[in-house]
């Protein structure tokens, strides 16, 4: 499976993770108190950081690929970032970062990573 991956800021945390939810249709796999939100659809992995000061801008763009092993990150030709991650390495990323872990590793993920 592959998902596009999206990351935005935004000024209030906790009224864009009810606004997103709404608009996903589902709460978010991971949640950071006051810092970050990941949602995880069929299509789409979607995350949130708070930073008012650049509410409303894109942070990133990628993948989240079944295939991928680890993490990689690069600029487009418009000086965008691109990641292409696991949905395991994205979870060791969230843990490494804010400390909390967005959800269990299967077994397949730990081995394939």
């Amino acid at each position: 499976m592959k998902r596009f991956h999206i990351a935005l800021a935004v000024a209030d945390l906790e009224a864009s993770i009810a606004d997103y939810s709404a608009r996903l249709g589902q709460p978010p796999q991971a949640v950071v108190a006051g810092t970050y939100a990941m949602w995880r659809t069929d299509l789409l992995n979607f995350s949130i950081n708070r930073q008012p000061e650049r509410a409303g801008q894109l942070r990133h763009v990628g993948f989240e690929d079944d295939e991928a092993r680890g993490f990689t990150s690069d600029a487009d030709i418009n000086g965008i970032a691109w990641e292409n991650f696991s949905a395991l390495a994205q979870d060791l990323r969230i843990v490494s970062i804010y400390g909390a872990p967005a959800r269990s590793a299967t077994e397949d993920e730990l081995i394939r990573n």
